[in-house]
């Protein structure tokens, strides 16, 4: 094999098991200079980035999903396994495959860098974590393992500002190096427990410090408790943390559509800008601050280890819901936003288990729902202490977590049924070490999702702002209207037309009116209500005047229903793309939309009339 020319960019994938620290390594290599993306026709993260090394030459990394095998059992490990073949029609076959393993874990790390080794590529090995193998006892003999393996083996501490000098050196001293390892051919196993033995050194695979915390945190009671204890928090500071940066954030909204109202003349123009792409816009941004502040925990707790750990503790009340223990981190996501939960769902193997997953990802109250459920609580629902510990407005919010929860439960429970030929999978994850996260992989970590929420609020959502304050200002009424002009709209007529659909569930057409923006974005549901109802106000008066005239138009069951809707009603129309593409089947994206639609309608429907004879 012809080595590549110094002057041209080198290849370098990253491949290994998950939890081993690879992006971790990605990120110290690159930093900032990364992007990410998907993969054509799958919803698989295609991470890369760009390195000089000392000579000065040019190096094109690609951060490949994490996998155990080639033998793929999901879109991510398929992803994986077509690059390292060159099989995928996306990507050339990389010049080098950079195999990152645990150094506290190579028992199971090194039987996939011994089955990369059959395809007969240049490979440099990172034994990563170097660090906390030593803190353990674990004594790895590199150059044994490097004559062994037959090419480069360095080790690495992704987490230190020079942690990967070692592998840079590497790979700016060193032409790609093809494997000569002899146990490639033979079974992993054995070839895996032959290379421990000669090279490696280890007293525990436990550190004490692990094993001392796992007996508490994977305790059948005490582990349960303290994971309700680490939501309760997480959620709590969603709101907390949240609420000073979301005042600052409206306050400076309101001051840009006060200042746009004092320069402007009076007209379109100036609605336009006001009610149309300030409102709907502004009306989301406030929200950033909450999603990054959930964001930041579920980092922390993935890079800790503890989500793992977590799964496999509520393994057993999944499994009996009709889902995986895996489905714990995709269900969690979804608190967020529903898109990168039903991404998360790609790592489960089992199809079946895969899809339920999906369906039911949305089922989860994500943020966007947040606006309308504080508008009505705030509207209908009294400030009324309960106990002397609890509020009523809090406990409502709260029951609606929980329908939402339960209901997704309620579904894979039955769901469970539909599916008894196909065969029950035992889960099986990786327990990593203990450590602290990286304060560099949370801070990248915050900004892609940061980055993707700001890149929605600034195409789909202006969009839908600008289109919903079209519908409800065109065409004008003539001057004998004396009724609100909004009526005489597109939007009046659509609302009307819609009506008589949702009559029997208490939604007048107002409401129909705000629901046709909310099924693109949630959030913009709120605006949707603003306009319809004319409410203009000045700064921070708005939400106020809003709740106002919806308890003295509407009435209690009215605002119940509407609740029960959001709980169980389909995502917007980016989660039913990203559905589409995660499922690669319109039959499947239509029966999870009318699915959750059908359901969402009946549980209104309950809820009204419940309402009605009990008021």
């Amino acid at each position: 094999m012809s080595e590549p020319s110094l002057a041209m960019p080198l290849s370098v994938a990253l491949v290994g098991n998950p939890n081993c620290g690879k992006t971790a390594l990605f990120n110290r290599l690159t930093g900032s200079r990364q992007k990410v993306a998907n993969y054509a026709g799958v919803t698989v993260e295609r991470k890369e980035g760009r390195l000089r090394l000392p000579s000065g030459r040019k190096v094109r990394m690609l951060d490949l999903p994490g996998a155990y095998s080639l033998n793929a059992t999901s879109p991510d490990e398929a992803v994986t396994r077509d690059v390292c073949l060159g099989q995928h029609p996306d990507e050339a076959q990389p010049d080098l495959l950079l195999c990152v393993a645990d150094a506290t874990n190579l028992r199971l790390h090194l039987r996939f860098v011994l089955e990369l080794t059959r395809l007969g590529r240049p490979m440099v090995l990172a034994l990563n974590m170097a660090d906390a193998a030593r803190k353990r006892g674990i004594r790895i003999d590199a150059q044994a393992l490097e004559r062994e393996l037959g090419f480069p083996v360095v080790e690495t501490i992704a987490v230190r500002r020079e942690g990967a000098a070692a592998l840079i050196k590497a790979l700016d001293g060193h032409a790609p190096s093809i494997p000569t390892a002899p146990a490639a051919d033979a079974d992993l196993h054995a070839a895996a427990r032959q290379l421990i033995a000669s090279a490696v050194h280890m007293p525990d695979p436990t550190s004490p410090r692990d094993a001392a915390i796992d007996r508490w945190v994977l305790h059948p009671v005490a582990g349960l408790a303290i994971l309700a204890l680490t939501m309760l928090v997480v959620f709590q500071a969603v709101y907390a943390w949240g609420e000073p940066v979301k005042e600052l954030i409206e306050a400076s909204v309101g001051g840009l559509g006060a200042l746009i109202n004092a320069t402007l003349p009076e007209g379109l123009l100036r609605s336009l800008l006001v009610d149309g792409v300030i409102a709907g816009v502004g009306g989301v941004l406030v929200f950033l601050p909450q999603i990054l502040i959930l964001f930041f925990f579920i980092l922390i707790l993935e890079e800790s280890g503890y989500l793992p750990r977590a799964a496999f503790l509520l393994d057993r009340f999944m499994v009996g819901a009709g889902l995986s223990g895996r489905a714990f981190i995709p269900l969690l996501s979804s608190f967020a936003c529903a898109i990168p939960g039903i991404m998360a769902a790609r790592s489960i193997p089992n199809p079946r288990d895969r899809f339920l997953t999906i369906l039911v990802a949305p089922m989860m109250t994500c943020s966007a729902r947040l606006p309308v459920y504080a508008l009505l609580i705030g509207a209908f629902i009294p400030d009324r202490p309960i106990g002397g510990l609890f509020n009523l407005q809090g406990l409502v919010l709260f029951a609606l977590y929980m329908a939402g929860i339960l209901g997704a439960l309620s579904v894979a429970y039955i769901a469970r049924y539909f599916g008894r030929h196909n065969e029950e999978q035992a889960l099986m994850l990786e327990i990593p070490a203990w450590r602290l996260p990286n304060p560099l992989d949370v801070l990248i970590g915050l900004k892609e999702r940061g980055m993707i929420f700001l890149r929605r609020a600034g195409t789909l959502i202006l969009a839908l702002s600008v289109l919903l304050w079209v519908l409800s200002t065109f065409p004008t009424p003539p001057a004998d209207w004396t009724r609100p002009a909004i009526e005489y709209s597109f939007a009046g007529h659509i609302g009307r037309a819609l009506a008589v659909v949702f009559e029997p569930i208490g939604f007048n057409w107002q409401i129909c009116v705000a629901l046709i923006p909310g099924l693109a974005a949630r959030e913009v549901a709120v605006a949707g209500l603003a306009s319809v109802y004319a409410i203009s106000a000045p700064e921070g008066q708005a939400e106020e005047l809003l709740s106002t005239a919806l308890a003295n138009q509407w009435t209690l069951a009215t605002a119940l229903s509407l609740l029960a809707w959001y709980v169980f009603a389909p995502q917007c129309l980016a989660t039913l793309s990203v559905v589409r593409r995660e499922t690669n089947s319109w039959r499947a994206t239509a029966f999870w939309a009318a699915l959750l639609t059908g359901l969402a309608y009946l549980a209104s429907l309950i809820v009204y009339r419940l309402a009605l004879i009990l008021s």
